[in-house]
């Protein structure tokens, strides 16, 4: 019987620790280089750069000033404030737009090279399959933008696998753990909100979906949390049997 799935990516169909001790670091590593590198010759940066000054300005950056004087005096000492917030933005692990696309542009880069490749579980895989063979319509919706989603997709150890999924979601849609989000993906893609399953590994997620109408499942992988939880919601620690 077809149906209608809405997927993370970390915790869910890839680890939690692919995310943070792989593809994290490694942005962190390059994310100096790659704007001094780059942005005089790749116009995807511009908008990123603006978004991420107009943030430091408004003061959505502890202790990391703007100076306005210096937008005709050097371009390269607002990158490095633009640099500076989005490396403070990344040690805080939030989730803000313009940091999660240049992310993306540097895991490119990355996979280009093949510094690593996409991971996905393997029970996690064989469960995509299976369910896009029955006709199922599988989308993803991750705090990772949508460029780095089919980036890992398109790289992973299975080879390209972005056929298996219908489309994907980041952020532009709405916070993950606003219900408001969900709706709007019910909307987007023309299918009540009751005939969705969520599977995602965070609560307040599940939460907003489950305001939303969506049907959640709780991903609770033993290789990513050791600790047993208790849930309101259906869970499991594998796609294996679904």
């Amino acid at each position: 019987m077809s149906k209608t799935i809405l997927v993370d990516i970390e915790g869910a169909i890839s680890s939690l620790a692919f995310v943070k001790e792989t593809l994290f670091p490694y942005a962190k590593e390059h994310i100096k280089d790659y704007i001094l590198d780059n942005y005089e010759h790749e116009p995807k940066l511009f908008p990123i750069i603006d978004i991420v000054l107009e943030e430091v300005k408004n003061g959505n950056a502890q202790g990391i000033s703007y100076d306005p004087t210096q937008v005709d005096i050097i371009i390269e000492a607002q990158l490095y404030t633009a640099i500076q917030a989005l490396l403070q933005w990344m040690s805080e692990d939030k989730k803000i737009t313009p940091l999660k696309e240049l992310q993306g542009l540097i895991w490119e880069e990355g996979y280009q090279k093949s510094a690593f490749k996409g991971f996905i579980y393997e029970d996690a895989y064989n469960w995509l399959k299976k369910e896009k063979e029955s006709g199922s319509a599988i989308y993803v919706y991750s705090s990772g933008s949508v460029k780095a989603q089919k980036l890992l997709f398109e790289h992973s150890a299975y080879g390209d696998i972005r056929e298996l999924f219908t489309g994907f979601f980041d952020t532009k849609i709405g916070s993950k753990k606003a219900a408001e989000s969900y709706k709007n993906i019910a909307l987007e893609i023309a299918i009540p909100p009751r005939e969705i399953t969520f599977y995602s590994d965070i609560e307040d997620e599940l939460k907003a979906a489950s305001e939303a109408g969506l049907e959640v499942v709780q991903v609770r992988r033993k290789e990513d949390y050791e600790d047993s939880v208790e849930s309101e919601y259906k869970l499991i620690d594998s796609f294996t049997g679904l």
